[in-house]
């Protein structure tokens, strides 16, 4: 069983050309009939459609090779071949097309809903576009262009708003579930969160997403653990809060990691607008651990929140409304 997938690899081929064909009318008192053979079809074309009801790249880990169909040979009485049916290739938001061998991005599928990868080839000439006065009866058509199959590297970027980090059980999933209609499984062990999730979150101001991005520890940005697997899923947020638990006695530590983490995996994430967010805050009675982490690190807008008595939730919301405002 394939689970949550965000890259792979796929074989993909547009339609050659039907071929133009060679033949002459046969008709009564008409001893010399002249070419009347059709043009080739049109090959199908390679067609990357963007589904919003899909979440990963799993259905391409199962079915990896594309092929439009060829387009049909010419016929008589100057028909025109049939054209190559078109293969579709469904996708979900936030796709990348890339070259497997430099990389180089081929076609960001961010914000577009239908985009023709690979058009199909096109028909050869019947021999009736070869007759002249001086050669009436040509014995020749032209052939379909052909094409060829391509490997292209197919990865996934998901698209949201506000990105939430923080080391395993900081509280992202619980998070998630109290502010959109996400409702992941939570758990409380490490690691709980297996995949990127997304929710919706709906306010009076208008409708946003949210991804909880899996647990990011230390050596994150080099491959430890799964953070570095889910690194780029937060590569297109406008906003990132990071998750830390006021009930820690390193809370201030954890920032460190979280900000190190980003830097060294893509420097850019680090200059985002940033949220730093306390949970847990229903265990922080006297506020002591909010005020501490605070004074450590100046400069940092630092809210408190608690999911089980839902304090602060709305300040939240007022914050993430102000930022998607900018």
């Amino acid at each position: 069983m394939i689970g949550f997938a965000d890259e792979t690899f796929i074989d993909v081929s547009a339609g050659s050309g039907g071929d133009g064909a060679v033949s002459f009318r046969r008709e009564k008192y008409v001893p010399f009939g002249g070419p009347d053979r059709g043009d080739g079809g049109t090959g199908g074309s390679v067609i990357f459609i963007v589904r919003t009801n899909l979440k990963t790249l799993s259905h391409l880990k199962r079915k990896r090779v594309y092929k439009a169909e060829k387009g049909h040979q010419g016929e008589g009485s100057r028909r025109h071949g049939r054209d190559g049916k078109d293969t579709e290739i469904p996708v979900p938001p936030g796709t990348l097309i890339k070259d497997p061998v430099t990389g180089e991005i081929i076609k960001d599928l961010t914000g577009v809903e239908r985009f023709i990868f690979d058009k199909g080839g096109k028909g050869g000439l019947g021999n009736y576009h070869f007759s002249t006065a001086r050669k009436q009866t040509p014995r020749y058509a032209q052939k379909g262009k052909s094409k060829e199959e391509k490997r292209l590297h197919i990865e996934l970027a998901i698209i949201a708003d506000i990105g939430l980090v923080g080391l395993p059980n900081a509280g992202k999933s619980s998070l998630l579930n109290a502010l959109t209609n996400a409702n992941p499984k939570i758990g409380s062990y490490p690691f709980t969160t297996k995949i990127p999730n997304l929710g919706v979150m709906n306010t009076s101001g208008g409708d946003f997403i949210i991804a909880d991005i899996p647990g990011i520890i230390e050596g994150a940005s080099t491959g430890a653990g799964m953070g570095f697997k889910f690194l780029k899923h937060i590569s297109r947020t406008k906003a990132l809060i990071f998750l830390i638990d006021l009930d820690s006695s390193d809370s201030n530590d954890v920032f460190k990691i979280l900000y190190k983490e980003l830097e060294e995996y893509t420097p850019d994430l680090v200059k985002r607008t940033r949220i730093v967010l306390g949970t847990k805050s229903d265990l922080d009675v006297d506020e002591l651990n909010l005020k501490e982490l605070r004074e450590s690190l100046p400069g940092e807008k630092v809210v408190g929140v608690s999911v089980y008595t839902r304090e602060g939730l709305k300040e939240l919301e007022n914050i993430f409304l102000g930022i998607i405002g900018e």
